[in-house]
């Protein structure tokens, strides 16, 4: 199939963007890496009357890295984040996520702040966002907001970005000393969406007992589904956590749905047995970090 006819916008600047954004309102759409648009513009599931097409904006295709957080603009692709130097330094939870978006193809054009804006419950980036307590920065001509992690995903495919808003950046918040993550899902075939996926994060105290632990699922809610596990593991030594209870609790909280890839029962049962082997991993990677800072 092909999209139904729309106009087309290609503004220079950010200002000239956000002008173009106002006057269209609801039948504006922006067109950054392009990825999930236009497939969904190809089959007609999307229809919009005009497209502003957000690429000549070179401001927007930051990686910016502090001791606070990693801040990416909305034309920075996926693959220049993966392979950023400093990004994977502070924050190697993006890398390890990014390897599971899709294809090198795709993530050589798609962006990470367009995959967050499309809001698919099945896409890793919006669980990255939601697991790191992150916020996603918005423009309008009325101004600037930022909108928490927490009030920005709303439902499938839908976010808090108003008509007439352009998500300029994102930020994800880089953890505290001594944390380290993991990434783990499983597909039908590498690239697919996952039928269950998680990002973990564990913090370790000064003597390597666990602190804090936390999941966020993919493909296991109509939004990112993050799951708190410091009750079940917390307190104990790294190498002495019953990640199997931690499993366990898993599979109690998530509610997961069927579809044509999975039943939710096998769903749950994914859950279990990554959450164990996430957190084990993500563990690990805390005492292996702790010790190349010492």
């Amino acid at each position: 199939m092909k999209p139904s006819a729309f106009e087309y916008h290609r503004p220079e600047t950010l200002e000239e963007a956000l002008g173009v954004l106002a006057e269209l309102g609801a039948d504006g759409k922006v067109l950054a890496g392009g990825q999930s648009l236009v497939p969904m513009l190809n089959m007609r599931l999307a229809a919009p009357r005009h497209l502003v097409d957000v690429n000549r904006l070179r401001e927007l295709a930051r990686i910016d890295v502090t001791t606070d957080a990693v801040t990416v603009g909305a034309i920075a692709r996926h693959a220049e984040i993966e392979r950023d130097p400093e990004a994977e330094r502070a924050l190697p939870l993006l890398r390890q996520a990014l390897i599971h978006v899709a294809h090198p193809t795709i993530r050589n054009r798609g962006t990470t702040v367009g995959s967050i804006v499309h809001a698919d419950p099945a896409g890793e980036m919006p669980s990255v966002l939601a697991l790191l307590g992150g916020s996603v920065q918005l423009a309008s001509t009325s101004g600037n907001r930022v909108v928490p992690v927490d009030d920005f995903f709303l439902a499938p495919l839908e976010s808090a970005t108003q008509p007439g808003e352009l998500a300029t950046s994102v930020t994800f918040p880089i953890p505290p000393r001594h944390t380290g993550s993991a990434w783990l899902e499983v597909s039908r075939r590498h690239g697919d969406y996952a039928m269950c996926g998680l990002g973990a994060l564990i913090t370790l105290d000064e003597d390597l007992r666990i602190a804090s632990a936390r999941g966020t699922y993919v493909s296991m809610g109509p939004t990112p589904v993050t799951v708190d596990f410091t009750e079940v593991v917390g307190g104990r030594s790294y190498d002495a956590a019953d990640w199997a209870a931690a499993g366990k609790y898993a599979g109690s909280v998530v509610e997961p749905e069927e579809d044509i890839h999975a039943t939710a029962e096998y769903r749950r049962h994914l859950a279990e047995v990554l959450t164990g082997r996430a957190l084990k991993a993500a563990a690990a990677h805390a005492v292996a970090r702790t010790e190349v800072a010492a």
